[in-house]
């Protein structure tokens, strides 16, 4: 009897931290899955992909500048995937997110343009499909995403596809 008891007591311990480990790893995909920058990225090779689409369609590309850690660039990333700025931002840009890391990763990319990470992230860059600047953030414009509505969100890149636009 008392090999039974122990038997029952070691499945259930050994079902229960099963549970949990399973759990905790659904709980560290779903997170990684939630993340918009991916560290590994070849961004320079991202953003010349986006540059050929956009030459094939006319278009223009839309450059993010950002950071998993940064609060501001996760909400501006969520904002941007809600029903109505997807829209805007899929009828008007290709989209490549360039992850800066803690200011430590693809800095050339940056520099490249102009350094709209300056005053803080997330930062914007529009490109036309010649790879030229259409506007970039430049006051950390966007840096306060997380305070800024989905209309807020949503106004501001309507002025930036005008004022992109008036330049091209």
């Amino acid at each position: 009897m008392q090999w039974h008891a122990c038997r029952e007591f070691r499945d259930r311990f050994m079902n229960k931290r099963i549970f949990v480990l399973s759990s905790l790893v659904l709980a560290v995909s779903a997170l990684a899955a939630a993340l918009p920058y991916d560290a590994s990225a070849d961004a320079k090779a991202q953003i010349e992909q986006a540059l050929a689409v956009a030459k094939a369609r006319q278009g223009k590309v839309l450059v993010i500048f950002g950071a998993n850690w940064c609060e501001d660039c996760r909400v501006l990333d969520q904002a941007l995937h809600s029903e109505r700025n997807a829209k805007l931002i899929a009828e008007e840009f290709g989209v490549v997110k360039v992850d800066v890391g803690r200011f430590d990763r693809n800095l050339d990319v940056v520099v490249a343009y102009g350094n709209p990470i300056k005053k803080g992230i997330p930062a914007a860059v529009v490109l036309s499909a010649d790879n030229d600047v259409l506007y970039a953030t430049r006051a950390g414009e966007l840096a306060d995403a997380r305070r800024m509505s989905e209309t807020g969100v949503y106004d501001f890149f309507r002025n930036v596809t005008a004022a992109a636009r008036a330049k091209q």
